[in-house]
């Protein structure tokens, strides 16, 4: 099996094993983009601020501009020492390793707020890197319904439902069309965030209607919105479920998005049933995949996508070593990519996997090996990834643009 070397092997390392507390890591947060899960410390392990849980970055750059999402780990052989005055260093308990790292920095927009006084930091958008996502109806339906006891929830999603939680953006539970209000705050944040940092692609997201042509038809009002804030011209990519075909149309002949991401997830039906059991219900496999190749009927090949979630399939309750779970996956991308769908792959950071002793083995090597599958499957079907939908200055938990930036400077 090839080994990922340089900046992308050291990406893989910190995301499967994470990283635990120090007190640099503490005060890099005072200048940093907070990361979204705080630090929670384990037992026994020495708690400076006593509360049990701490503020920590989010995201990590390199030298040479590769992007690291912190995963908080008491057990981790990784920590960060320095300021920021001094400059950081993320070190390798176990050989020493020093690499010189920076923090995603905290822009003045994630401390500003719109004109009526709502945080720009709570209008529905967020950045990674150079990737800016407008989420305003976060809320997902699949939340709220069971099945013979199960929950409609794809199984390593934390969205949740519609509730006060997304009361500041006017998202109610049956409510279709997004609140005026809410498209005007986001606009704010939209100019405030593209006058601070550069902003080359545009992700448009949002939770699932169990009804596919309300999802489409707000997903819709959302474009179009988007398309006249847009002054920069910045590429924007859908990033709803798989809608119907006639809506699907609608947004090509307004040009509305220059690239579309319908989130599959697993790219085997069996195990697409079993970790997205709402997305199966009320759309169903077939109809996803039907839905992917209608967008490269309009928009051609290396403008498709679908959104995969790597790793899930090593929880317990789905009995795969990491050898068969790779299996599955490089079949599934062998697949999409024939029908000129490019799947892109986000590590996932299961629970339950971790009660083994070999989780971190295990997950490392069914990622390594599963990047550089779909890499040579790419390549058979002449298939690249876009400039405009990612790159590697936005790529935090995916290694595609990662290696392919890699092997272009080698060769």
């Amino acid at each position: 099996m090839t080994t990922l070397t340089g900046s992308p092997a050291l990406k893989l390392q910190v995301m499967c094993e994470g990283i635990r507390y120090t007190a640099a890591l503490g005060r890099a947060a005072a200048h940093s983009m907070p990361n979204y899960y705080p630090y929670r410390f384990k037992p026994g392990e020495a708690d400076p601020t006593g509360r049990g849980i701490a503020t920590i970055p989010y995201l990590i750059n390199t030298a040479d501009g590769t992007e690291i999402r912190i995963l908080g780990d008491g057990d981790s052989p990784w920590h960060v020492e320095g300021d920021a005055e001094r400059g950081y260093a993320l070190i390798d308990d176990r050989s020493g390793r020093r690499e010189a790292i920076e923090f995603e920095p905290l822009r003045p927009w994630l401390t500003q707020k719109t004109d009526d006084g709502l945080p720009y930091a709570q209008a529905g958008v967020t950045t990674h890197g150079d990737m800016l996502v407008i989420n305003v109806a976060p809320g997902c339906e699949y939340f709220l319904h069971k099945h013979d006891g199960v929950s409609m929830r794809c199984g390593f999603c934390a969205y949740g439902a519609p509730d006060e939680r997304t009361l500041h953006l006017g998202q109610k539970t049956g409510q279709v069309e997004i609140p005026q209000p809410t498209l005007d705050r986001m606009a704010q944040a939209f100019e405030a965030v593209c006058s601070q940092t550069e902003i080359r692609h545009v992700y448009l997201v949002g939770g699932s209607l169990t009804d596919a042509r309300k999802e489409g038809e707000r997903f819709l009002q959302l474009a179009r919105y988007v398309k006249q804030i847009n002054h920069r011209r910045i590429p924007v990519a859908l990033g709803s479920g798989a809608i119907p075909d006639d809506l699907l149309e609608r947004f090509h002949a307004e040009q509305l998005v220059q690239h579309v991401c319908f989130n599959l997830e697993q790219g085997d039906a069996e195990l697409f049933a079993k970790i997205c059991p709402g997305k199966n219900r009320y759309v169903g496999y077939a109809r996803w995949i039907e839905s992917l190749e209608t967008a490269v009927r309009l928009w051609g090949r290396g403008h498709v996508y679908t959104a995969m979630v790597a790793g899930i399939e090593l929880e317990p309750e789905h009995g795969l070593e990491w050898e068969d779970a790779s299996r599955r996956a490089l079949a599934g991308a062998e697949d999409l990519c024939r029908r000129g769908i490019i799947p892109v792959y986000s590590l996932v950071w299961p629970v339950g996997g971790r009660q083994r002793p070999d989780f971190h083995a295990r997950i490392l090597s069914y990622f390594e090996t599963l990047v550089f599958g779909c890499r040579d499957i790419r390549r058979r079907h002449a298939l690249t990834i876009s400039e405009g939908f990612m790159c590697h200055r936005c790529a935090y938990m995916q290694l595609e643009c990662d290696l392919e930036r890699v092997e272009e400077v080698m060769a």
